[in-house]
């Protein structure tokens, strides 16, 4: 048997400082009310994030229908501009 096949292998991991991200539909954000703040905290008590999340970032997938101030650490640029032309706010 080979020495390198012997030795018990060890290395690097990224568990411990891999960022929680988190991603956001603009289909999803169709369940608040019109006229809602859409914040973290209401993001995971509706159950579209986790709590342990650092990072949201909302994503233009889907149609956005309601009118919303969304607040969250990022947004693409077709996110940005599909909530801000149905007259919403992006925070």
């Amino acid at each position: 048997m080979p020495l390198i096949r012997r030795l018990p292998k060890f290395g690097f991991s990224n568990v411990r400082f891999r960022s929680k991200r988190a991603e956001v539909r603009l289909s999803d954000l169709n369940r608040f009310e019109d006229g809602a703040t859409i914040d973290h905290g209401q993001l995971a008590a509706a159950g579209l994030v986790s709590k342990q999340a650092e990072y949201v970032k909302v994503l233009a997938n889907g149609e956005l229908t309601r009118k919303l101030t969304v607040k969250a650490h990022g947004f693409s640029a077709g996110a940005r501009a599909a909530i801000e032309g149905a007259g919403g706010v992006c925070e």
